[in-house]
């Protein structure tokens, strides 16, 4: 449960305009649809697929880091660390166990032979959206297990996109067509206002010797 009172001590904190803007962007936040990204080399593509899910309101990225132990680059984030949901596993498997009992079906994004246009894609499921290296794309135990293929079209000589050309394109189309439905897309009220709570946290210099002061003048 979210402590209320902490909340709006914090926010109280804030100001109005920053408050404001925290319930702007969450209004167009959703868990519907998930970014994972595996084993990705170059550690600024990670990043830039973490911006473009901020940027499109996409709250939860999955990074795989079963052979590539990277940070996140923080230049290249632009800051996004602070408002998405960055959820690491050290598996493959692991991550789609997890992806799997929050109800995603797995979408590799790859040309198949059973791949669907992305234009054609049916955005009504909860789907977790998977990204793979650079070089040698997902790998087989993503494509073994996934319930479906999703690619972009192209008309040009060249076959292949950057990992982080690829997830903007992707996330943006669905996430604009998802904000047109009828679909019941949005963060639950609970939801929000553990957002709302991570990001005033997130946003206030020194929150821990803050809420060590609040704790203490105000034990539970």
């Amino acid at each position: 449960m979210i402590d209320l009172d902490y909340l709006a001590f914090l926010e109280n904190i804030l100001t109005e305009n920053r408050k404001a803007n925290f319930l702007k962007v969450l209004e167009n936040r959703t868990k519907h649809f998930t970014v994972a990204v595996e084993d990705v080399y170059q550690m600024h593509n990670t990043s830039a697929v973490m911006r473009s899910c901020e940027v499109f309101g996409i709250q939860e990225l999955n990074v795989i880091e079963q052979r590539f132990g990277k940070r996140i680059d923080k230049e290249i984030a632009l800051g996004a660390q602070k408002w998405v949901d960055i959820n690491r596993f050290d598996s493959v498997s692991g991550c789609l166990s997890n992806l799997k009992s929050k109800g995603y079906q797995i979408i590799a994004t790859t040309p198949h032979e059973k791949d669907c246009m992305l234009e054609d894609f049916d955005i009504t499921k909860p789907s977790a959206l998977f990204f793979g290296t650079e070089k040698e794309g997902l790998s087989q135990e993503i494509m073994d297990n996934a319930d479906g293929f999703l690619k972009i079209p192209m008309v040009g000589f060249t076959e292949s996109l950057n990992i982080s050309v690829s997830a903007a394109i992707i996330i943006q189309n669905l996430t604009n067509r998802l904000r047109r439905s009828d679909i019941d897309w949005k963060l639950t009220d609970e939801e929000i206002l553990a957002k709302r709570l991570d990001w005033a946290k997130n946003s206030i210099r020194d929150i821990k010797r803050i809420e060590e002061r609040y704790y203490q003048d105000n034990p539970r």
